[in-house]
């Protein structure tokens, strides 16, 4: 490997902010927010939107936004029934 080419890698704390859940790991990313950690020890703090304790593959919780088709909300808005359905 090249010399001085590759970003600094070194331990952050990840906080997802839907759940407060936080982790330590090691990445590149940088940031101006710190958080001292359980170790007593001061790291860059990167705030995610979603992770594994939020991310609905890992908890098994689906959220479904949109289970209608096309048609069965067409229909629902304008009051067709199955009996009276639009031909």
């Amino acid at each position: 490997m090249k010399q001085e080419i590759h970003p600094d890698y070194h331990p952050v704390v990840f906080m997802d902010t839907s759940t407060g859940y936080k982790f330590l790991s090691g990445s590149t990313v940088n940031s101006t927010e710190t958080i001292e950690w359980e170790d007593g020890n001061t790291y860059p703090l990167i705030r995610v939107e979603t992770s594994s304790d939020s991310h609905p593959f890992y908890t098994g919780r689906q959220k479904f936004t949109q289970a209608d088709g096309r048609v069965d909300r067409f229909n629902k808005k304008y009051g067709f029934t199955d009996n009276n359905a639009a031909e």
